[in-house]
């Protein structure tokens, strides 16, 4: 554990934004099969050797918390909960000073048998994918009958304390579209914080199509068929990616994330590992650093926190969607991390 230095510089690019909040995949596999994310069959997983170790992931933690001004990890994967080591990673990234707040995005599934333990290695809260509540449709987007594992997941982390624990939900046309009052009643009444996402283009299919997405507008307009909502204080939005909406008559909010139709990236604070050790400075770069190399060849703290200084220099003013000349990542999502 190493204590924060006096003279560090945090991960600014050209544009001044600074990243501080951190995504670290721990695996690219998954064991359900989206179809906004990738085909039914799978994909190539990455082979043992290209991974980083438990070890190399919290080394580079470290140097992000202790050297480069990251105060918040957030664990994705793939199915961050396919990693045999999480809860070890999560327990030493833990003990880490400054102590970084630490999340995780996962589908859910094995939650239920591993919330407790995580919460005790201090995992401080969850996001669960859940695009909806009907076993029918569960089955048809994931292509797997786990619904009920991931409802058990949710009741599992809300009993450990994980909280608040959000839901992500993507709608999908022709889908889940109509099941958006549904998602959110289910949420109310459970005391989970509902976000929709719209859907982007990171499928391994490449299928997205800009006319089938749902989007925001689309969403509040669904929602306001059953609900009252009210934007909350956009002064208090950060660089949080969801606009917040308070629900008549709840005590809560909803969100709604926009990537595609509003766009947030001048206030973007992120910056992503990927399970093998490459840093992308956006969920949308089209190129990646690689510290794994460095890394393994015996490069020091500051020889690789530079190499991360460095990496976010080259950083977009933004995602570049809504251009014509806009071209999809290589690697999907689940090779990505959320």
């Amino acid at each position: 554990m190493t204590a924060p230095s006096t003279t560090q510089t945090g991960l600014a690019d050209s544009y001044g934004r600074v990243a501080t909040d951190l995504r670290v995949s721990l695996t690219d596999r998954c064991n359900l099969r989206c179809t906004y994310c990738m085909p039914e069959e799978g994909l190539d997983w990455l082979a043992k050797p290209e991974l980083l170790t438990d070890d190399e992931i919290v080394r580079l933690i470290e140097i992000a918390v202790t050297r480069l001004g990251v105060d918040e990890i957030r664990f994705t994967g793939g199915e961050p909960l396919l990693r045999r080591g999480v809860v070890d990673i999560v327990t030493r990234t833990a003990k880490l000073l400054p102590r970084p707040q630490i999340s995780i995005t996962t589908n859910g599934i094995g939650l239920a048998r591993q919330a407790k333990a995580l919460r005790e290695a201090g995992l401080d809260r969850v996001n669960v994918s859940l695009d909806t509540v009907r076993p029918d449709t569960f089955q048809e987007m994931t292509r797997r009958d786990r619904l009920k594992d991931v409802l058990a997941g949710l009741a599992a982390a809300q009993e450990a304390g994980l909280t608040p624990v959000k839901v992500n939900a993507v709608l999908m046309r022709g889908v889940n579209d109509d099941q958006a009052p549904e998602l959110l009643q289910f949420c109310l009444d459970h005391g989970y914080e509902l976000r929709f996402i719209e859907q982007m283009p990171l499928d391994a299919q490449h299928g997205w199509s800009r006319d089938q997405m749902v989007t925001a507008d689309e969403i509040l307009g669904l929602l306001g068929e059953r609900f009252t909502l009210s934007p909350t204080d956009a002064a208090t939005r950060g660089s949080a990616p969801a606009e917040s909406f308070e629900v008549g008559g709840y005590d809560t909010t909803v969100g709604i994330i926009a990537s595609v139709t509003r766009p947030f990236c001048g206030d973007c604070d992120r910056v992503r590992l990927t399970a093998d050790g490459q840093v992308r400075d956006c969920l949308f770069a089209r190129t990646e650093s690689d510290l794994r190399t460095a890394l393994r060849d015996g490069a020091d703290d500051e020889d690789l926190a530079g190499r991360w200084r460095r990496a976010m220099r080259g950083k977009l003013p933004g995602h570049g969607i809504n251009d014509p000349s806009f071209l999809q990542p290589v690697r999907p999502m689940s090779a990505i991390g959320g």
